[in-house]
């Protein structure tokens, strides 16, 4: 790894040279979360332009998908389940509903709850919505092999999964 050459205030550095394009031989090259950070924004990138059809979300998605696997799953498990704060999953039920996709129900047990589930129209769009996500992963890390790609998974979970045992 190469160090960035060190000038004084006092030498002028040419104006191509003020403006880096690369993080190489800087720390942030070592951090995680700068490393992380970036490759959320590429997979985000190939995510935002799969779903830019279906005008969808990660959040709308992920909601989706929770909603199809656990049919009747309340807003505040919906919330705790993808970490987050339960203001932000009324609105995005909100607008799951407003599209047609999602509906809450009055639960039985418990009058004050609501059960979200998917509409039909909600059903067949998720399951479009789960391959375009699937290409769009393969996609966003094609210069990954596929046993890199389930390391990569692997550890990410690992590594989320330690935050919620420490809850």
């Amino acid at each position: 790894m190469t160090t960035p050459k060190k000038t004084s205030s006092s030498e002028q550095t040419p104006l191509e040279e003020a403006y880096p394009t690369t993080v190489e031989g800087l720390v942030l090259e070592e951090r995680l979360g700068y490393a992380l950070r970036r490759a959320q924004l590429k997979v985000f990138k190939h995510f935002d332009e799969a779903m830019r059809e279906h005008d969808i979300r990660p959040a709308q998605f992920s909601s989706l998908v929770v909603i199809e696997g656990y049919p009747g799953v309340t807003q505040s498990n919906l919330a705790q389940t993808l970490s987050i704060d339960p203001p932000r999953v009324v609105s995005l039920i909100n607008s799951l509903e407003e599209r047609g996709l999602a509906l809450r129900v009055r639960c039985k047990r418990d009058r004050r709850s609501h059960g979200i589930f998917l509409t039909k129209t909600g059903e067949a769009l998720v399951e479009r919505l789960k391959g375009l996500a699937e290409q769009s992963d393969l996609e966003a890390t094609q210069s990954l092999s596929e046993i890199e790609r389930r390391q990569l998974l692997t550890l990410l979970r690992k590594v989320y999964a330690s935050e919620e045992g420490d809850d």
